[in-house]
């Protein structure tokens, strides 16, 4: 599991943190570089939106004012109603007498009530459709962000699982997170409008002193709202790590590839226990947090209770001295309990924004991610194309992120243009970290690395990478159609059919792929279409394979290409590897060793470093790693 950890040194919220105050004096300025962090997170936001469709904003913005100013408006235009039903009532029980005028006045102001009842309910409904909408649309936005960000972020970014934990928090916040808080922010401005609204109203009451009293008893409950989701995030950041075994522990009993295996290991029972036993440690803290939070909100409510219902009394007794108009009654009464909800909302709301504000410290870790592996500067050359090139390592290490340990150490050898070249070694010697550092998907942290005498460094790298076709040991299965999985080893070029047809003959894939339903329209893997076709292992390597050979490369780096394959289908492999390598150079990794016999040169990597070099004869010779390695392995191919 990977720990939880916070931003990157270097990154623009590094730079806002600030250590808590241990004087009272440095508390304003705390303050205020809390401030400046929340406010950066909340423009950021304010950005996503805004690059999403501007328009949502001001529409957002009109539905907030109309949703502060429209309630007032039909609680005075009720307390107008009630008062003027009370007015003629007395006259009609004084005098006997319907008053014809009164009665219009009736109607108009029921008519004005209705009105703005359905506007409130218009207003509603719109505003939750923007909502809807615009959060599909920001969700969108972030996604394809994230995704279009995922182009420029270091191989090694992925590596290092403070940053990776950030990764997967940013892409599952991004489907809620922003429009969250943005139509909270809203929700706040509306707030706002429609307490000062009530603040007008209530300057009418007497004594004053009753709507101060109100507004004093609504903070301690907001205050308690606050805290207690500050302390939600933290135990829920504390506990990054539980969060992300409960989701690895679910996802893993239902994961189609694993199934199998699963279910004949048992593993099922295995993996749910460990669930719940991760479950009931991370919601006992929880559990803790909800009942005191629940606890506070209990006691203030009943002191609330109580003190609302004395001032509902002084309100009820002005009414019944005649001082006031029974209209007026609802009209303040009401008034009282929209500035309490109101008041204890706002705060509740701001918290709600500061919450969420914290959580987009992911998406925004990520998108400040910054690029290391590119040209040295900005006159960066383009590599000469089809032709053999020559590769040089100088005195190269290289050590992943975070470990202490050079996975390659102190390596120089050279590669001339045009040659077939083998690594060799057992499992952990360097050889596919090597390919990583040849294909400048890594830089060494020590050495350098030359192509066509020039230092890999100082070209382009989009233009770099288009020189090399590769097969990794980890290939990729896209569930799209055969075509398309051939036709990915070129994806800037138009398809075309008979280059794919060729790449798959060369492959020997073509056999397979005419007898799949659809040949080469077949959908594989079953994870979108009904008619979806699984292939086996081997299978799905003959179509890495056709890659390769359909890409228009000048470097072909072949690692474990014909691993999954039987003895026959890997001879015919490599011989028509003799065809693919023809006026390229080659590197490619085997753990079966007979393929090593053509190569033009062999590097025997042993922990890292590079032991033995030469080719097939002279490493025989040499009677050294090589030689026992495949001494060994022929000695067993004999006996089989």
């Amino acid at each position: 599991m990977r720990p939880p950890m916070g931003p990157p040194p270097g990154s623009e919220l590094d730079k806002l943190k600030e250590p808590k105050p241990k004087k009272i004096k440095e508390v304003p300025g705390y303050l205020k570089k809390l401030l400046s962090k929340f406010f950066y997170r909340l423009f950021y936001i304010f950005r996503l939106v805004l690059e999403t469709k501007p328009p949502i904003l001001f529409a957002m913005t009109a539905l907030s004012v109309l949703s502060g100013i429209l309630p007032v408006c039909q609680a005075y235009a009720g307390s107008l109603l009630l008062n003027s039903l009370a007015s003629s009532y007395t006259n009609a029980v004084s005098t006997g007498v319907t008053d014809n005028e009164a009665w219009l006045e009736i109607i108009s102001l029921l008519v004005i009530q209705f009105v703005l009842i359905f506007a409130i309910s218009l207003t509603n409904n719109i505003n939750s459709l923007v909502t809807k909408i615009s959060g599909e649309l920001v969700a969108n936005h972030v996604r394809t962000k994230i995704m279009k960000k995922a182009k420029d972020i270091d191989i090694e970014s992925f590596d290092r699982p403070d940053f990776y934990a950030k990764l997967e928090n940013a892409t599952r916040e991004a489907d809620h997170r922003p429009i969250h808080i943005i139509s909270s922010v809203f929700s706040l401005i509306s707030i706002i409008i429609t307490l000062i609204s009530y603040f007008v109203i209530l300057i009418n009451v007497r004594p004053v002193w009753a709507s101060v009293l109100v507004i004093i008893l609504s903070i301690p409950g907001a205050l308690v709202s606050f805290i207690y989701r500050k302390k939600n995030f933290r135990y829920m950041r504390h506990r990054s790590k539980d969060r992300r075994m409960l989701s690895y522990f679910s996802n893993i009993v239902t994961d189609k590839d694993l199934a199998k295996e699963i279910r004949i290991f048992g593993l099922n029972e295995t993996f749910s226990e460990r669930y719940k036993e991760v479950f009931r440690r991370y919601f006992k803290g929880l559990k803790s947090l909800f009942l005191k939070e629940g606890a506070w909100n209990i006691s203030l409510s009943l002191v609330t209770s109580a003190a609302n219902c004395i001032l509902f009394l002084i309100i009820a007794k002005q009414v019944f001295e005649g001082k006031i108009e029974i209209g007026n009654y609802s009209l303040y009464t009401g008034a009282l309990n929209s500035v309490a909800s109101g008041i204890a909302s706002l705060i509740s709301t701001t918290a709600s924004v500061y919450e969420g504000t914290l959580f987009i410290d992911n998406l925004i870790t990520y998108m400040n991610e910054k690029k290391k592996i590119k040209a040295l500067s900005e006159k960066s050359v383009s590599p000469e194309r089809h032709k053999g090139h020559k590769i040089e390592f100088r005195n190269v290490s290289f050590r992943y992120p975070g470990s202490k340990k050079d996975v390659i150490h102190n390596m120089s050898f050279t590669i001339e243009p045009g040659n077939t070249v083998v690594l060799v070694g057992l499992n952990g010697a360097g050889k596919t970290t090597l390919i990583k550092l040849l294909t400048r998907l890594y830089d060494p942290v020590k050495g350098t690395i030359l192509l066509d005498d020039k230092d890999i460094r100082e070209y382009d790298t989009e233009k770099l990478y288009d020189i090399y076709g590769i097969i990794f040991q980890d290939f990729g299965k896209y569930a799209v159609s055969v075509r398309e999985n051939i036709s990915f080893g070129q994806i800037n070029d138009i398809p075309e059919e008979e280059k794919i047809i060729t790449a798959a003959r060369k492959s020997s894939s073509e056999q397979f792929i005419e007898n799949l339903p659809d040949k080469y329209d077949t959908p594989l893997m079953r994870y979108f279409e009904e008619n979806g076709t699984e292939l086996s292992i081997g299978q799905w390597q003959k179509l890495s394979i056709a890659r390769a050979f359909y890409s228009d490369s000048d470097i072909l780096i072949l690692d474990e290409p014909t691993a999954s394959l039987d003895a026959i289908a890997e001879q015919e492999i490599y011989n028509r590897f003799d065809e693919l390598r023809k006026d390229k150079t080659t590197v490619f990794v085997s753990h079966r060793l007979s393929s090593a016999t053509v190569a033009d040169k062999i590097l025997v990597l042993e922990n890292g470093c590079l032991t033995e070099e030469g080719n097939h004869d002279e490493l025989m010779k040499k009677q050294g790693k090589y030689y026992e390695l495949f001494s060994t392995q022929a000695k067993r191919y004999i006996k089989s």
